[in-house]
């Protein structure tokens, strides 16, 4: 059974497998860019941690950097359970869509 994952948080979800180095700014970035919608940074940072409580998401603390004032970012990548239950709710739209006679 699938777990309850609602549209922003599947959204975020691929996202984060798309990203290169998905932190809250450039999953937030990626958000805009592939949506054209916008969303704050601590409302992306509460959806990241979310899926990361589900066990959808992994996080680590990467490398100071000069241009964040020797902050580190926390960096997010998908668990492979993350990619399961994507894949797992795409087979499930793809099957419903398939099931709209205007569509077919």
């Amino acid at each position: 059974m699938l777990p309850n994952l609602g549209q922003l948080e599947e959204s975020v979800l691929l996202l984060v497998m798309i990203v290169d180095e998905a932190y809250g700014v450039s999953v937030a970035q990626a958000y805009e860019e592939k949506t054209g919608n916008t969303i704050s940074i601590p409302a992306i940072h509460t959806v990241l941690k979310r899926l990361e409580k589900k066990g959808m998401l992994r996080s680590q603390m990467g490398e100071a950097t000069a241009e964040r004032g020797g902050r580190r970012k926390r960096l997010f990548e998908a668990t492979p359970y993350g990619y399961q239950v994507i894949s797992q709710l795409r087979e499930n739209r793809l099957k419903l869509w398939s099931l709209i006679p205007k569509f077919n």
